[in-house]
């Protein structure tokens, strides 16, 4: 997977390039990242990039000019690899939403070219000319498009064959969808006990199922509590078993009715709820005790 990324600040690529689990991929050649200055394609001793925008109004808008020819110069070195011409993306709030399929399908090709824009936004002659899609982490604004672009090839990346030490960790991901796309369980790690705080016994235990039951509830009750939409979808996905189905309305205090043909154990009756020996109950324990003997003051 090849990234073209055209920015005004290569230098904030090297995060991924060079650190964390990203950066040793990229020394495998796992995933190339190229870096294309738009100031490298202007024509003026000032090396300029922007403008004020027609019709007045604040900040400054991205020329389209060097864009394009940044554009370009990704594509032809992308040809030169035998690639064929990738996708344009533009980072801007107007954009689809990233998301889990998204980083899955982007890992599953040859790659794409980011553009990040600056200012108060990019000429849209650029956009109708040269992007082909426009991509939003959220309903939020930030000062450029570079920190979106690192997450977008983070989330990517990881997902390549061979870039995490235990390739079955990526399926345990939030939102994959071996967890029905709900968000991920808990985790702890040691000590056993910490500030009085116990592991949950079901972590414990070393009994696969309930591990992973104890897991799937949890998954379940942090999903219906914070993103309760997911577990619409999986629902609409037919993702969640009867099991899930259950467990969700114990959680909404609407259970479900046993099942036909299936019998629901008597619930043992609490030890303290027990009356105490000796107390509201007759006592048929036989007396072999000798007859007392008589009290002289009781003789008349």
């Amino acid at each position: 997977m090849r990234i073209d990324v055209v920015t005004l600040f290569p230098e904030m690529f090297g995060v991924v390039r060079d650190l964390g689990v990203t950066g040793r991929a990229h020394a495998q050649g796992r995933w190339q990242l190229h870096a294309w200055n738009p100031r490298d394609f202007t024509h003026d001793v000032h090396r300029t990039v922007d403008d004020r925008p027609y019709g007045g109004g604040p900040g400054m808008v991205m020329m389209p000019g060097p864009l394009e020819a940044a554009v370009n110069a990704a594509q032809q070195a992308r040809a030169g690899q035998g690639l064929g011409p990738a996708p344009v993306a533009l980072l801007a709030p107007v954009g689809r939403r990233y998301d889990q399929a998204g980083a899955e399908a982007l890992a599953a090709s040859d790659g794409l070219i980011l553009i990040c824009g600056r200012y108060e936004g990019v000429d849209q002659r650029f956009i109708d000319r040269c992007v082909t899609q426009e991509i939003s982490l959220g309903d939020f604004v930030l000062s450029g498009g570079e920190i979106a672009a690192l997450a977008v090839i983070d989330a990517a990346v990881r997902l390549l064959p061979g870039v995490l030490n235990d390739g079955d960790s990526a399926l345990q991901d939030s939102f994959n969808d071996t967890l029905s796309g709900l968000l991920d369980s808990p985790h702890y790690t040691r000590p056993e006990v910490y500030e009085g705080e116990a592991v949950p016994a079901p972590l414990l235990s070393g009994h696969h199922a309930n591990i992973a039951r104890w897991r799937r509830e949890r998954s379940l009750a942090l999903t219906a509590a914070r993103r309760p939409e997911l577990i619409e979808s999986a629902r609409a996905k037919g993702w969640l078993s009867k099991l899930d189905e259950r467990y969700l309305a114990e959680l909404a205090g609407t259970p479900l009715p046993a099942e036909p043909g299936t019998r629901r154990r008597r619930p043992r009756k609490p030890a303290a709820d027990a009356a105490p020996t000796g107390q509201n109950q007759p006592d048929t324990t036989p007396d072999s005790s000798p007859d007392p003997k008589p009290n002289p003051s009781d003789v008349s």
